[in-house]
Order: C-alpha cells, then structure tokens, then sequence
C-alpha cells in the first residue's frame, strides 16, 4: 500500500461513517422522531436528567439535544461537525494502520518525517474537536 493511503482511507470512511451512521444511532440509543422510546438508553438519560434537575429536562442539557437531533434530523452544521470528527479519527486509525504495517525506517531522517506526519493529523484531530465544541455553542 502507498504510504498515507490508509490515512486517506480512513479519513473518508470516518467521515462519510459517522455522517451516516448518526442518525441510526440516535434512533437505536431510543432519540426517534416519535419521541424518546420507552425502556432506551435514552429513557434512561432522560430520567437521570429528571430526577437531577427536580422533575424537569433543561433545555440545551444532552438529552434535550439528543432528542431534538433525533425529532429533526442533524442540521447541515451538525452533520458537518460529526463528519470532521469522524474523519479526524478515521484519519488517526488509518494512519496508525497505514504506520505500523511498513517495514521500521532504516535512519533517523524517515523516522522525523513520520513523526512529523502523525503529529500533523493529531494536531487535525485537536482542531476538529474545537470546531465542534463551537459548533455546538453557536448553535445553542
């Protein structure tokens, strides 16, 4: 394999995954466009964030932005913000992958450049992760 195509790799199956997947995965955690499912993850979310606020959900809590995404969908920046995250990790995994299966570098040099290299994709991680977390307050 090429070197960096599995970071390639992994970055579009992170991204395109999680952007695909999150949807499914409120609905199986019970966020459903029907309302919160009985007897879920969610319910139970729900029910700790109940008891811990005295009988009420709070609006912007976890819960409530789980259920809203699961009644409406992701909004375009929400999708775009998992998206990231999920490239971002996939890139990481990929490149991890894409790392250990060469052979070790025979002099100092090549060992720099891959150093470099993975520093560079954790530092996009770092930066992924930031613009969701301002994503997520601009939105609230």
């Amino acid at each position: 394999m090429k070197p960096g195509l599995g970071t390639l790799i992994g970055l579009g199956v992170g991204a395109v995954g999680t952007a695909v997947l999150a949807p499914v995965a409120l609905t199986v955690a019970g966020f459903t466009s029907a309302g919160i499912a009985a007897g879920s993850l969610g319910a139970s979310m729900m029910s700790s964030a109940a008891i811990a606020n005295g009988g009420g959900v709070a609006a912007g809590s976890l819960v409530a932005i789980l259920q809203s995404a699961g009644a409406a969908g992701l909004s375009a920046g929400a999708t775009a913000a998992v998206a990231s995250v999920g490239g971002a990790v996939g890139a990481v995994f990929g490149g991890a992958a894409d790392f250990f299966s060469r052979p070790p570098p025979n002099n100092d040099d090549k060992t720099e450049k891959l150093i470099s290299k993975y520093m560079a994709i954790m530092l996009t991680l770092i930066i992924g992760l930031l613009m969701v977390a301002i994503i997520i307050v601009n939105e609230n």
